[in-house]
C-alpha cells in the first residue's frame, strides 16, 4: 500500500488524479490522506469524486472514502477493462480532468474504449478540450497511444452541460519515449473566441485586443461558431502550431472582467512562451510527465524535454509519479529555459500490470 500525503507540494487535486491513474496502470493500491489540503475547500468536491468513481469503474476497484468532502481515500485497483463508458460530473466541474484520469489506463488496455463525458469542457484551473485535442493528444500519439476526441457541446461554469466523446486506442507494446527539446519550425498561429449566448461585440473586442497585442492579422482572428443553447460562457484561445509540438493558451471571461483584460492575459502567456526557445509551456510540461514516465517504465532508458517554466503543480506531479514508478525526474536551467530529464531507474518490465 502506497501512502500519500495530499498536503505536500501544491496540495491540490492533481495528487489524487495522478495517484488514481498510476494505481490503475500498475495495480498498486494507495491510501491518500489530507486530500486537497492546500485548497480553500479541502476534500473531494464533485469533480474529484467523479474521477474516483470513473477510475473505480474502469478497473473494478475497491474504494473506501469515496464521498463528498472526504479527506481520505483508500483505492485498491482491479484489472483495467476496455469498454464503453459514460461519465458525467453532474455539475460544471471539469470532465476533461475525468478523461485525463482514466486515459493512461485505458490506453494500456487490450482493446479500444469509447467514452462519453459530461460536465465542464472549458474551465479555469483545468485543461480545456482544445488543449487536450491540439496539444496533449498529439504528443500521446507520437508516444504510440492514439486517441480521437470530439467536442459535442461546450460547457462553461456555472451551467456546465458540455459533452465530449473520446475513443482511446490500445497502445500495446508500441510506446516509444522520445526527446522533445525543440519546437521545430513554426507552422501557424491563430486565435478563437468562444462566447455562446453573449453579444458578438465581446468576441470582437477580445480578438481585436489580442491581435493588436501580438501583431496578428485579421485572418488569424476567428469568431468560433457556437450554439446558443450551450449557455453563457467565454473562452479566448491562442493556438501556436510548430513541427514538433502545438501549444494552446486560454483565458476565461467572467463577471466584472473586461474583454480587454481577458485578451491581455492570453497575450501575456503567449509572449512568455515566444521569448523562450523551450518546447513546452508550463501546463504541458506538467501533463506530459505521466505518459512519458509510463513509456520509460515499459522501455527503460532516458528521455528529456524542455519547458519555459516548472510550476509547483509540475514538481508535485513528479513526486507522485516517482512513488508509483521506477522513474526519476531531474531538471536544470540554462539559456532561459528548463530541461527536464526522466530516467527509468530499474530494468524495463516490458509489460503493464
Amino acid at each position: 500500500m502506497i501512502e500519500i500525503d495530499g498536503s505536500v507540494g501544491e496540495g491540490g487535486g492533481q495528487i489524487l488524479r495522478t495517484s488514481l491513474a498510476l494505481s490503475m496502470c500498475t495495480g498498486q493500491p494507495f491510501a491518500l490522506t489530507k486530500i486537497r489540503a492546500g485548497r480553500a475547500k479541502p476534500g473531494l468536491m464533485r469533480q474529484h469524486l467523479a474521477c474516483v468513481n470513473a477510475a473505480a469503474d474502469v478497473c473494478g476497484a475497491q474504494v473506501q472514502g469515496a464521498e463528498l468532502n472526504s479527506q481520505s481515500l483508500i483505492f485498491t485497483p482491479g484489472s483495467v477493462r476496455a469498454g464503453d463508458y459514460v461519465f458525467n460530473v453532474g455539475t460544471a466541474g471539469s470532465c476533461t480532468l475525468v478523461l485525463q484520469t482514466v486515459w493512461p489506463a485505458l490506453m494500456l488496455a487490450d482493446a479500444p474504449s469509447h467514452l462519453k463525458l459530461g460536465g465542464g469542457t472549458h474551465n479555469p484551473m483545468a485543461p480545456p478540450f482544445h488543449f487536450l485535442e491540439r496539444a496533449y493528444a498529439p504528443l500521446l500519439a507520437k508516444l504510440g497511444a492514439k486517441a480521437d476526441l470530439a467536442l459535442r457541446r461546450l460547457g462553461f461554469y456555472p451551467a456546465g452541460g458540455g459533452e465530449i466523446d473520446a475513443t482511446i486506442w490500445p497502445a500495446g507494446d508500441s510506446l516509444q519515449p522520445f526527446d522533445l527539446n525543440d519546437r521545430g519550425a513554426k507552422v501557424e498561429s491563430y486565435a478563437e473566441c468562444f462566447a455562446p449566448a453573449l453579444p458578438r461585440s465581446v468576441a470582437r473586442r477580445e480578438l481585436e485586443q489580442l491581435g493588436t497585442g501580438l501583431g496578428w492579422s485579421d485572418a488569424q482572428l476567428r469568431e468560433a461558431a457556437c450554439r446558443q443553447n450551450e449557455g453563457p460562457g467565454n473562452a479566448l484561445l491562442a493556438t501556436l502550431v510548430y513541427d514538433h509540438v502545438s501549444e494552446v493558451f486560454t483565458a476565461f471571461g467572467e463577471k466584472g472582467v473586461s474583454a480587454e483584460q481577458v485578451a491581455r492575459e492570453v497575450v501575456r502567456e503567449v509572449r512568455a512562451y515566444q521569448v523562450c526557445h523551450a518546447a513546452l509551456g508550463p501546463h504541458l510540461a506538467d501533463q506530459w510527465a505521466l505518459p512519458l514516465a509510463l513509456g520509460l517504465w515499459c522501455r527503460g532508458g532516458v528521455a528529456s524535454y524542455t519547458c519555459t517554466e516548472l510550476t509547483p503543480h509540475a514538481t508535485t506531479n513528479f513526486e507522485v509519479i516517482e512513488r508509483f514508478l521506477p522513474v526519476r525526474f531531474s531538471s536544470a536551467a540554462a539559456r532561459g529555459c528548463i530541461t527536464v530529464a526522466a530516467k527509468a531507474s530499474d530494468p524495463p518490465t516490458g509489460q503493464f500490470l
